[in-house]
């Protein structure tokens, strides 16, 4: 099979994150599209993040049972922080019976030379790109292993989310119903 792979915080997951799965597994060659939950993305804060198995069972519940999307913790057990290359090199090894690409948003290609190892990831793996607002063509635009994909742009933003909750508003449309009741039930962000 061939995986495309979504990697975030999901902090917490939202509409905008399932609807670019979707779009993703149904638009592209993929058969399944899994949500890779990172424990600490090197590139964000640390301090706001909910436990990496919060976030999981978050991601689970709001997939719940679409055969397209799937959800992965294996970066809870790789070192820390997590480096994309050495999370697909990681799948790669695991499951050798997959093909795994790599999705990111638009905005990712303007300094995707600052990732680590980024001529790895270019050499081994594609990558999906979906749309952002207002990004600049980069040279990894016309790249034979990037593809630009047809997808909604939806701005809706985790810190949004977690904003209205601190504030004690309604997050309705914004999370599916089943993350919305878990962060309530937990007291998540408040």
């Amino acid at each position: 099979m061939k995986i495309g792979l979504f990697f975030g915080s999901f902090n917490p997951i939202h509409i905008g994150h399932l609807i670019l799965a979707d779009t993703m597994a149904q638009s592209t060659d993929c058969d399944q599209v899994w949500f890779v939950v990172s424990p600490h993305n090197p590139h964000k804060e640390r301090g706001s993040l909910l436990h990496e198995f919060d976030r999981y069972d978050m991601v689970r519940l709001a997939i719940g049972d679409n055969p397209l999307l799937d959800v992965t913790d294996i970066e809870f057990s790789l070192p820390r922080p997590s480096y994309t290359i050495d999370t697909l090199a990681h799948l790669s090894e695991k499951y050798p019976q997959h093909e795994f690409a790599l999705i990111m948003g638009e905005d990712n290609l303007t300094h995707f030379q600052k990732w680590k190892n980024y001529d790895k990831i270019l050499k081994y793996y594609h990558i999906l790109v979906y749309p952002r607002p207002a990004v600049a063509k980069t040279v990894w635009h016309t790249h034979e292993k990037v593809r630009l994909v047809d997808a909604p742009m939806i701005d809706i933003s985790a810190t949004f989310i977690r904003k209205r909750i601190g504030a004690h508003q309604s997050i309705r449309y914004l999370v599916t119903p089943e993350v919305e009741t878990m962060i309530r039930l937990k007291k998540f962000y408040l």
